[in-house]
């Protein structure tokens, strides 16, 4: 009874399998199902493909391992040496998550699923398979998600945070134009790429809320986490009060060349020296009346208005008093 070579039983998302029997004998039959293919492999290199069908194996359909057989003085010998892989040609999906920053610092999460199939099946064998020793679905998967994210995370790494989430379907083009190029290079074909989750941490959430809501520019955005910041340093002192944060909130928070509110005028109570509000009638300290008695006052020869004697101009109109 001749030799049989079948991948038995494979699933949907089965992506290889190799067969265990590495001792091959001429005249051997090689079953091949459809969506699938066989490459024999030989010391590090990929030889011959065959698709879907049964096949007789004999000199005539191996050229490429007969060959290198009789290079090597082995041409005629049965058993001769080599590992049959099977890959799967259907299109197969996968999952990927991962974690990159972009330009801003700001940290990006972001998972998805990808669709892909295997194109060229002596290429995937020699990159993959045979090159990383990936000889199960599960290695070939792991390997195939290290491989996208790193791809992914690399073109995400050029954008600002604001314009991943506000651009994210032109970033995503980018972002699968560039892992459809890479994965040419190993033999597949990435049928679709989605991102399907993205997010960053809360305090670059909230930073992307004011910004998308144009409430606030990114100026006014990065002062506000500033005040934020310094109220929480501010919190974390042993015996810092709210007065501290009083004073210096009100200081960050006022733009560059915006004026702040003018204090108001003070005076000097002629009792007790406190400095006053101009506005007040008694001082709050000593109870000094502020209001000047009849006997101390003049009127102002242009105005009108009630001035001290010893005044030299009218504080209301300018006018110079006689004698001044």
């Amino acid at each position: 009874m001749p030799q049989i070579l079948e991948w038995v039983n494979p699933t949907q998302n089965d992506v290889v399998w190799k067969s265990p029997v590495e001792d091959i004998t001429w005249g051997a039959q090689l079953i091949v199902k459809e969506y699938e293919a066989a490459v024999f492999y030989r010391d590090g290199k990929a030889y011959d493909v065959f698709g879907p069908g049964r096949h007789t194996l004999t000199t005539l359909n191996l050229p490429l391992l007969t060959g290198i057989l009789r290079r090597l003085a082995g041409f005629g010998e049965t058993p001769f040496k080599a590992q049959v892989i099977f890959v799967s040609t259907r299109a197969i999906d996968g999952k990927y998550g991962l974690r990159a920053q972009t330009t801003d610092l700001a940290p990006l999460m972001l998972n998805g699923t990808f669709f892909f199939r295997v194109d060229d099946p002596s290429v995937f064998v020699n990159e993959v398979v045979g090159g990383q020793g990936v000889y199960t679905t599960q290695a070939v998967n792991d390997y195939l998600r290290g491989f996208l994210n790193e791809r992914i995370i690399d073109e995400i790494s050029r954008y600002d945070l604001s314009t991943v989430f506000t651009k994210l379907d032109e970033t995503s083009i980018v972002a699968k134009n560039k892992v459809l190029d890479a994965f040419k290079r190993i033999g597949l074909d990435l049928i679709d790429l989605r991102f399907e989750g993205i997010d960053t941490t809360p305090e670059y959430r909230e930073r992307l809320f004011w910004l998308r809501t144009g409430a606030a520019t990114p100026s006014e955005v990065l002062r506000m986490e500033t005040v934020k910041k310094a109220a929480e340093e501010l919190g974390k002192s042993p015996g810092a009060g709210l007065g501290a944060g009083m004073v210096l909130i009100p200081q960050v928070m006022t733009p560059t060349g915006v004026s702040q509110t003018p204090a108001p005028a003070l005076v000097i109570c002629p009792k007790c020296g406190s400095r006053i509000a101009a506005s007040s009638k008694f001082c709050p300290e000593c109870g000094q009346s502020l209001e000047l008695r009849q006997s101390e006052t003049k009127k102002c020869p242009n105005c009108g208005s009630s001035v001290s004697k010893s005044s030299k101009f009218c504080p209301e109109c300018g006018q110079k008093f006689e004698g001044a």
